[in-house]
């Protein structure tokens, strides 16, 4: 597991009588506690924490303001201000009750575990992969994290694309859990690294994203796209080279390219005109622009749209319908549709990582990240 961006401090804790009330124990009880949890909660919760403990434990913010490019140390200041004159007794109070929720959440999920679903696969820790009735179904499951896609979870769907493609199921589904699809790239992949390691990050990124797009283009049986909610970045990218993809009409489509400064992936510089025109096109990838489901639908980058209350019934009833066809049939099929384009999609592919290695290395990428974050913060 990388190095997480913000810890939890340590504690060392030297209490005058007078402060030691009844909150004061739940406060020393929720630190061990904190200690027990086995999954890591995110650097928004961590945040959170970190704010309360330093609120507590020391009052009102009193560090001087870091600067902006410092990300870790600006995010754990701006936390921790934000909390403004909250009495220490609050602030503990708050803490023990952030880390009750966390062991009761982490308590529930672990009793889920233990009975596994039907069919899933092992090995995954941001994703729940199944295989039933000739479908496996890769499923993100960051739903805390509005299923943004880190470092680990893009290696995690390189591997289920991979055995998706040789097991013996007939279709491969892509969805997500919870009130997302997914927000796309999450963007602390940025904030863990230091200025003398940009270089790396931008190369080493541009290599997993390669592989990661290079894996919807070779996929060799249909794949299908099951838009439950919102969708940002290059989970709306990579829809292009999926076979078939089914919206609830609460989704939305959304590529803020420009706004961070970056340039498009997932080969929608050269599919996304074909799909949807050049004029449509240019609205999403150059200026930002969100489509509802019904417009997705409307600009061909949405196979059809289905009301919210009914979705998962109508679309997996139509999923096991196609799951039943002739496996083989449906592969060869496949790839004869591809075939004439892969080799134009491949480099594609690699043109876009080519440019956005350069992006990722602008001043400008770095400030349109640095302002994004600065306006989070104020939400």
């Amino acid at each position: 597991r990388p190095t997480q961006a913000v810890c939890v401090p340590a504690i060392h804790l030297h209490m005058s009588a007078a402060t030691m009330q009844v909150s004061q124990k739940d406060f020393q009880k929720a630190q061990e506690q904190l200690k027990l949890l086995k999954k890591d909660p995110g650097n928004e919760i961590k945040l959170k924490l970190y704010a309360l403990f330093k609120q507590a434990t020391e009052g009102p913010c009193n560090a001087p303001k870091p600067g902006m490019l410092d990300f870790v140390k600006k995010a754990k200041w701006d936390a921790w201000n934000s909390l403004g004159n909250l009495s220490q007794d609050d602030a503990r109070q708050k803490y023990a009750e952030l880390v009750s929720s966390l062991v009761s959440a982490e308590s529930a999920r672990q009793k889920k575990e233990a009975s596994p679903e039907e069919g899933r696969h092992d090995g995954y820790e941001t994703l729940i992969v199944t295989t039933k009735n000739n479908i496996t179904k890769i499923m993100f499951n960051r739903p805390d994290r509005k299923n943004a896609i880190n470092h680990q979870m893009y290696r995690e769907i390189i591997k289920a694309l991979e055995e998706a493609g040789k097991n013996d199921s007939t279709i491969a589904v892509i969805t997500g859990n919870g009130d997302y699809y997914s927000s796309g790239n999450d963007l602390n992949n940025f904030t863990n690294v230091q200025p003398g390691e940009m270089e790396k990050m931008a190369k080493d990124g541009a290599v997993l994203l390669k592989d990661f797009v290079g894996h919807f283009i070779d996929f060799p049986k249909p794949l299908i796209a099951v838009v439950n909610g919102p969708a940002i970045g290059i989970c709306v990218t990579v829809l292009g080279l999926c076979d078939l993809v089914y919206a609830s009409d609460r989704a939305t489509f959304h590529s803020p390219f420009s706004q961070l400064g970056q340039s498009p992936e997932g080969c929608s510089s050269y599919l996304f005109p074909k799909i949807m025109g050049v004029a449509k096109a240019s609205e999403m990838l150059l200026f930002n622009k969100k489509l509802t489901a019904a417009e997705a639908c409307a600009q061909g980058l949405v196979t059809e749209v289905f009301p919210d209350s009914s979705f998962q019934k109508e679309v997996w009833a139509r999923l096991e319908a196609f799951a039943s066809l002739p496996k083989n049939s449906l592969a060869v099929s496949k790839q004869l549709l591809r075939s004439m384009e892969k080799e134009k999609l491949h480099a594609v592919n690699s043109r876009e990582c080519e440019v956005l290695t350069e992006r990722w290395l602008s001043d400008e990428c770095i400030n349109a990240i640095v302002s994004f974050f600065q306006k989070k913060s104020k939400l």
